[in-house]
């Protein structure tokens, strides 16, 4: 099933759709950020990052349940706007040999990750919420927020903690 196809009839179709991206969206970061982890040389950054993939393996956990309040089994369809993301970033990270520099690329390429996943959520809760899904709601409103958190970890970390400070100088 591809974004737009003619296999979303309804808006329930709809919504199944965006959880199987936003499934298949949360595997692939749990894939990539071992390796950001690995090329973060601030210590602050790379402890965020290991926390994070912590969350983003209960945030699956979560979307498990979901599934299963919909009585549908969990699956990914894929994702080519994170696809795309993790893509960029292993580029960027290839291009870049100041660790300095390196740390700053990452927090903004986490950054575009986050951003994506709390659009994706965001669509999520409101759909739900039109189809009378309560039931799920509270599982996709735990993973918005803790991807709002880690957002705003990203930006103390970038902003007070000198990722970005000691990669201009």
């Amino acid at each position: 099933m591809g974004l737009f196809t003619k296999d979303i009839k309804t808006m329930d179709d709809l919504l199944l759709h965006g959880l199987q991206d936003i499934y298949y969206a949360e595997q692939q970061i749990t894939k990539a950020l071992p390796k950001m982890i690995e090329q973060a040389t601030n210590r602050d950054l790379a402890a965020g990052l290991k926390t994070h993939l912590e969350e983003t393996n209960k945030q699956i956990e979560r979307l498990d349940q979901v599934f299963k309040k919909l009585a549908k089994k969990p699956s990914g369809t894929d994702c080519p706007a994170i696809d795309g993301l993790i893509k960029e970033a292993d580029a960027t990270a290839g291009e870049i040999d100041d660790k300095s520099v390196l740390d700053a690329g990452i927090v903004a390429n986490a950054q575009a990750v986050e951003h994506y996943e709390i659009a994706r959520y965001g669509t999520l809760i409101a759909w739900a919420e039109e189809l009378g899904h309560q039931d799920i709601v509270r599982f996709l409103t735990t993973n918005l927020n803790e991807e709002k958190a880690a957002n705003s970890k990203l930006n103390s970390i970038a902003l007070r903690k000198g990722v970005n400070r000691r990669a201009a100088s």
